[in-house]
Order: structure tokens, then sequence, then C-alpha cells
């Protein structure tokens, strides 16, 4: 499938695309782009880019001419995300949705006139993307991923999951912001856990193999692996990695650890892509985009998979297990 084709290749709710506002008057048609970090075939990606049709559909927007939509899946490479981010500003659409840090990054370069909403963004005041949260200023808005301070959460749990872990690695890409945020909150509450952290930065597949089978060398470790486009592009080697050297690792997205992975927490990133399609609705119907509050997630999700624990020849604490939304047997 060609990157640039139409969201109504993908089947399922997608294929009512193009989609149009109210019908009772003739009305210009509107241009919406969409860039997000997974590839096309990825059924994460289908998920939540489904969420946002069906959102919009819900709100009225369900003719078969208005608007159009232009979709772009970088699936993880952020050089394909520069060209996709220029090409979608080129089309001059009425707004963007984006999905990333890195994806906002190119967008943030490219224009300061178009309105973006973003989606799975995380610490975008201290990232440079708005001014504040209540009143963000500016063309830019959204939905944040993750606080900074979320670092130190995810390393929390995986010592109370795996207590003799002694060594942990932080996979993080050394090129966004967000990430060196939470390798800092990491290191900032390791000495209270005993634990002593280093930053395993990455920026493509080799170097996540190598990071991996070189840390795994260490004994008593453990992995936290940072939110970025990279990781989810190259996930499935990441948990056969893990699993192959049997080294303990928490997530910070749902689907890697239903996918294979021991442990996640984090946010329900589909409900994001539900309110950017609320965002959308409102800045088509002329709300200014600098008026709309950045939203911080309210709901963390934590999952844990006791099949892979069994695989590493682990027994998760029972208190922790009690507290778990979701346990995969």
């Amino acid at each position: 499938m060609k990157r640039r084709e139409f969201i109504t290749l993908l089947g399922g709710a997608a294929a009512t695309w193009p989609l149009a506002a109210r019908a009772q008057q003739p009305e210009r048609v509107r241009l919406i782009g969409v860039l997000t970090p997974y590839a096309a075939a990825d059924p994460e990606g289908q998920a939540r880019t489904s969420a946002f049709i069906n959102t919009l559909q819900g709100l009225g927007w369900t003719d078969a001419r208005n608007p159009r939509i232009e979709v772009r899946w970088f699936a993880g490479n952020v050089e394909r995300a520069k060209a996709d981010a220029a090409e979608l500003v080129g089309l001059a659409p009425d707004v963007i949705v984006v999905g990333s840090n890195p994806g906002l990054a190119e967008l943030r370069l490219l224009t300061r006139t178009i309105p973006v909403v973003f989606t799975q963004v995380s610490d975008p005041i201290d990232s440079g993307f708005v001014s504040g949260l209540a009143r963000p200023g500016g063309h830019i808005t959204g939905f944040q991923n993750f606080e900074p301070a979320i670092g130190g959460k995810w390393l929390g749990v995986l010592k109370e999951a795996v207590p003799n872990v002694r060594q942990v690695a932080v996979l993080l890409n050394p090129q966004t912001a967000s990430n060196a945020a939470f390798l800092r909150a990491a290191q900032g509450v390791a000495p209270s856990l005993g634990v002593q952290i280093t930053a395993a930065g990455v920026t493509d597949g080799a170097e996540i193999e190598r990071a991996i089978t070189m840390f795994a060398s260490n004994a008593d470790g453990g992995l936290v692996v940072a939110p970025h486009p990279i990781i989810v592009r190259h996930r499935r080697s990441i948990i056969e990695l893990t699993a192959r050297h049997r080294l303990p690792a928490v997530y910070p997205f749902r689907f890697l650890a239903t996918e294979g992975g021991l442990m996640s927490y984090g946010i329900d990133q589909i409900e994001q892509w539900r309110g950017a399609a609320k965002y959308v609705d409102r800045i088509l119907r002329g709300e200014k985009p600098g008026e709309l509050p950045v939203q911080a997630p309210t709901k963390y999700e934590f999952v844990i998979n006791l099949k892979t624990a069994r695989t590493l020849g682990l027994e998760i604490p029972p208190t922790l297990l009690a507290v778990a939304d979701e346990v995969i047997e």
C-alpha cells in the first residue's frame, strides 16, 4: 500500500471517507491532515484512526463529500515524518492532527498558522510546543501523553514486580526532550530504590538490539522502555530480545503488554484520538486552537502479562497483581 493513499483503503469504519459536514447548505470542502506515527498496516494505527473517524461521524461529519482527509503514516521513521509533515503543510489543510512528539516537532517547524491538534505527546510545555496547558496560545493544542514524573513511576513498578532488580536501563530516544525528562525522573528516584540507572539511547533497530544485548549481561537487570515512535516500530524485536535474555521490562502502552511484554503502565491512547476529533470539530466550527486547553490524562492502565512472567521465571507479588487493571494469563 502506498503511504499516500486515503484511509478509505483501510476498510471497516474508514470505508466512509471522505466524510462531510451537515449538508443543509452547500459549503466549501474542508481538508484535514493526519500525521500518524504508525504504519498503515499496524492494527494499533488503524484502531486510532478508526476512533477518530467514528467520533467525527458522531459529531455530524457524515456526508459523502466534506471534509476530505489526507493521512500520512510515517511508521516510526523520523526522516519520513519530516517529508510527510512538509507534504501535509503544503496542502494547506484547515487543521492537522498529529500523534507523537517527533511528528509535532516537525509540524511546528513548518507552520505557525495552520491549526494543529496533537495526541500522544509528552511534556508539551518543556518540549516547546505550547506556552501553557490552560491556554496554550498560538495554533497548537491537544492531548498530553505523559508528564516527566512518570519515569519514576515506571521504575517503581518494575522494582516492585522484581525486587532483586539492581541495574536498570532506560531505553529511549536521546533526541527527544520528553524522553530525557523521563530519564531524569527515573534517576531521581533510583537511589531510594537501590537501583543504578543506565541510559540506553537508540535511534534505529540495530541500536536497539545492541543496547539490549549489551545490557543483558548485567546481573539483576531490568528495562524501562520510554515512549517513542521508534519503540513502537521495533516493538516485536524489543519484546523478543527481552524474552531471549530473560530481562524484565515495563512498557508505556497497553498493547506492548498484550503483545508479549511483561508489564505496561500508561494511558488509553485511543480515547485521546476521540478527543482529537472533538477538538477538530470545534476548530472547524470556528474556535481557536490556542483557546482550547491541553488536556492531561485522568486515567492510567496497569497491565501485567503473567504468561510472560512465567516465561521469565518471575513470580509477581500478589499485592501488585491485586492493583492491576488487567492480568493476562
